[in-house]
């Protein structure tokens, strides 16, 4: 069986009673759809209840002016919305508005129209400073090409200078039994040891 669970006064007595057994607590159940009816109401015939004709006409008269009312209310109400809506779009209110936005409408295109002239001013300074630094980093790329040109020409001259003066000790047919005279009267030797500094430090000598 199960024990059901009863409201202490203190709710710490709920945590000292035995629990021996499980706590439920107690819930009045309801009928399922395929429980069969009660003995109690067995017999029972439903009769609605009595309904005194007087009361009847009264109400019905009631429920009559009620909606009248509030059907006169709500196109009044109607007719007023219709009204103010009318004054908006057509009346006098209407005009006032569309004057308003017209005056509005002209200072925003003055307001645009100058702040369109002051950034073409500023957009065609801007272009034409654009234009003059494009002018001057042309000029200087030109110069700069053209001293690169002058010092590429005069570098060769150079170098074609000291290949004729190289030129002028190169062995040649005509020369060539003169300079194995010489080389043979300047013996040279270069067998010989140097330091880290490059000084010749040892060296052999020629027999």
């Amino acid at each position: 069986m199960f024990q059901v669970a009863t409201r202490f006064p203190n709710p710490l007595c709920r945590f000292l009673t035995p629990r021996a057994s499980v706590l439920v607590e107690a819930v009045r159940g309801r009928k399922s759809r395929t429980d069969p009816k009660a003995k109690s109401k067995a017999g029972r015939v439903k009769v609605p209840p009595p309904v005194d004709p007087v009361e009847m006409v009264v109400l019905k008269e009631r429920f009559t002016q009620y909606d009248l009312i509030t059907r006169a209310l709500r196109f009044e109400f109607k007719e007023e919305m219709l009204r103010q809506r009318y004054e908006q779009e057509v009346g006098s209110l209407a005009e006032e508005r569309a004057k308003q936005e017209a005056e509005e409408h002209c200072a925003l295109m003055a307001w645009n129209d100058a702040e369109n002239l002051q950034l073409w001013k500023l957009r065609e300074l801007r272009v034409l400073k654009g234009l003059e630094e494009e002018e001057l980093k042309k000029t200087e790329l030109a110069i700069q090409r053209e001293m690169k040109m002058e010092s590429f020409v005069k570098e060769k001259e150079q170098e074609i200078l000291q290949l004729q003066e190289e030129a002028k000790t190169f062995i040649t047919l005509e020369n060539l039994d003169q300079r194995i005279e010489e080389a043979l009267d300047n013996l040279k030797n270069y067998n010989f040891a140097i330091d880290k500094e490059g000084r010749v430090v040892k060296r052999t000598v020629l027999q």
